[in-house]
């Protein structure tokens, strides 16, 4: 994330909120499972597979769902090259927009596969050697990046390495919070309501640019172009 010039740092921290806002919906849709946080569904699964529980099949559903996402957006970003970023937010788009269109259909489980998937592709947003930099829904992740650059601080080094860190986190539980009160206000628009976000965002991540090579502030090296 330091390795990327601060105006990617707002459309991460704004890609964040808008996973925490659709997380959130998920959430509460599912009663407890997940369409972006993937440890919880695993963790899910496992106990649904040992007490022989139903909640395997939905558990497991989201989890391909996610997958596929992640693939789809792979695909998209590998085609798209220097584009990508604005590329793999208007899949995303189109992904929360089928979810928002399904979404008049109570227990339908299209609607939180393509949250899900639309979650797994926006994870791709952020790529460097073909390999995820920044992951938008990896919160425990971020968590101990902000608590190692914390920890740098106090040694004396690298005096704001944690802010970006701390924007993603921030970014998630706002947009969580929205998310959760938007949903219970308004159901099934809070859906249209990510979809336009998203849409925003690829827009504006077509205005950005493709991220040019900075050094690292932890290492010295450049970061490849992405």
């Amino acid at each position: 994330m330091t390795r990327y010039r601060k105006r990617f740092w707002a459309l991460a921290a704004f890609l964040a909120a808008l996973a925490g806002y659709v997380d959130a919906i998920g959430f509460l849709k599912l009663g407890g499972l997940f369409v972006s946080f993937m440890s919880g569904n695993s963790t899910r699964l496992a106990v649904a597979l040992g007490l022989r529980s139903p909640e395997v099949v939905v558990a497991g559903g989201l989890i391909t769902a996610f997958l596929g996402g992640v693939i789809a957006g792979s695909l998209v970003a590998a085609i798209a090259g220097a584009i990508r970023k604005p590329a793999v937010l208007v899949l995303t788009t189109c992904l929360l927009a089928g979810a928002a269109a399904f979404d008049g259909s109570p227990g339908d489980f299209r609607v939180t596969a393509l949250m899900a998937a639309a979650m797994g592709c926006a994870n791709c947003v952020f790529q460097r050697d073909g390999e995820v930099s920044v992951g938008v829904t990896y919160i425990t992740g971020t968590l101990v990046k902000l608590g190692q650059h914390l920890a740098a601080v106090l040694l004396g080094r690298d005096r704001l390495g944690w802010v970006p860190y701390l924007l993603l986190w921030s970014g998630l539980v706002t947009g969580a919070v929205g998310g959760a009160k938007l949903y219970t206000l308004t159901g099934a628009a809070a859906l249209w309501i990510a979809a336009v976000v998203a849409g925003l965002l690829a827009v504006v991540a077509w205005l950005l640019g493709p991220a040019q090579p900075i050094k690292s502030v932890a290492s010295g090296q450049l970061a490849d172009r992405t």
